[in-house]
């Protein structure tokens, strides 16, 4: 009787290699050597410095708690650069569907004019919220609040919006949770019911901070909002600008462009199919053999340990070894 052939022994070549390099992401963190670190840290530096704001040491104070903990989905979910790029453009078609948000968004930020530095402040606040020590979390939060006080207006169609509208907070603070969980599960690991349930139930206190108290605390609370707020979603023209825009925006180096836009496009497939349908996205999606390079990149980007990031500088502000959130 014959042996049969080791596990994957009859793919092409090229897909052997690919598996090889997918279960090698699994096994140990990696630790780039001096000059990549330093390269590294450069890059996260650029990527979290925002023009008249001094750079937040998210390793101080020593000892200082944040508002959700280290052993936490969420702070292995936000240390993942693909997921919470992809995660983020995901999250950003969803609230731009919804008129009232669009409005706002449009009108109040600068995404058409420095998209750039409203990427960065959207990413700093995002990197405080889960990361920072919880005081600096909480002024932080007060002070987007503040923002939100004075931005209210009409809608092309006639309706009236204002930031503080508990309905439009819940819906921005679920898109962002739905947009960065769906990119780390479908694009760097796997994730349980019971972990994904996890993950909703620790953004609360932070959403509620913001001013969404009907923040979904579970799948299943997410999956009702959905369905809820599916009949205002609606396909506009800000939309595609806005995926535009962030196709060409330097948002990464020269060299990475391509793969910016390969990410933008790995987003749009993270929206749930009868949306993108509705919105006009269904044939802007990823192409064939893209999802295994993104996934490729979600699960290297996740072992790589980079000394500037706000994932390791935190956990030695709480005395954990560097490391701890890139084991396997």
């Amino acid at each position: 009787m014959k042996s049969r052939p080791p596990r994957g022994a009859l793919l092409p070549p090229a897909s052997r290699a690919y598996l090889a390099v997918m279960r090698a992401t699994d096994a140990t963190p990696i630790l780039p050597p001096g000059l990549l670190q330093s390269l590294a840290r450069t890059l996260v530096r650029d990527l979290m410095a925002v023009e008249g704001r001094p750079a937040v040491d998210f390793s101080k104070p020593k000892g200082a708690t944040a508002l959700v903990p280290p052993q936490s989905v969420s702070w292995r979910v936000f240390k993942n650069p693909v997921a919470l790029f992809v995660g983020g453009v995901a999250a950003v078609i969803l609230e731009l569907a919804e008129p009232r948000v669009r409005a706002g968004v449009w009108e109040f930020t600068s995404f058409r004019t420095d998209p750039v530095t409203r990427l960065r402040r959207t990413g700093l606040a995002a990197m405080v919220t889960v990361y920072g020590a919880r005081g600096a979390a909480e002024a932080m939060i007060a002070g987007v609040r503040r923002m939100h006080e004075i931005v209210s207006g009409v809608t092309e169609s006639g309706l009236p919006y204002r930031a503080t509208d508990p309905e439009l907070l819940d819906w921005v603070q679920a898109t962002a949770a739905f947009g960065f969980l769906e990119a780390y599960r479908h694009y760097v690991h796997p994730l349980s019911r019971a972990e994904r349930d996890r993950y909703y139930g620790e953004g609360v206190e932070a959403a509620a901070l913001y001013g969404a108290r009907g923040a979904p605390r579970n799948e299943a609370e997410l999956k009702a909002l959905f369905d809820a707020m599916r009949p205002r979603l609606e396909r506009s023209a800000v939309i595609l600008e806005f995926l535009d825009i962030m196709r060409r925006a330097p948002v990464f180096p020269m060299a990475l462009r391509p793969a910016q836009r390969l990410l933008v496009r790995a987003a749009i497939e993270l929206t749930p199919p009868e949306l993108r349908r509705k919105l006009g996205l269904e044939k802007v999606g990823l192409r064939f053999g893209e999802r295994a390079l993104v996934k490729l990149a979600g699960r290297l980007s996740d072992r790589v340990v980079i000394d500037a990031s706000p994932a390791v500088q935190a956990c030695r502000r709480l005395g954990l070894p560097r490391d701890y959130l890139y084991r396997g």
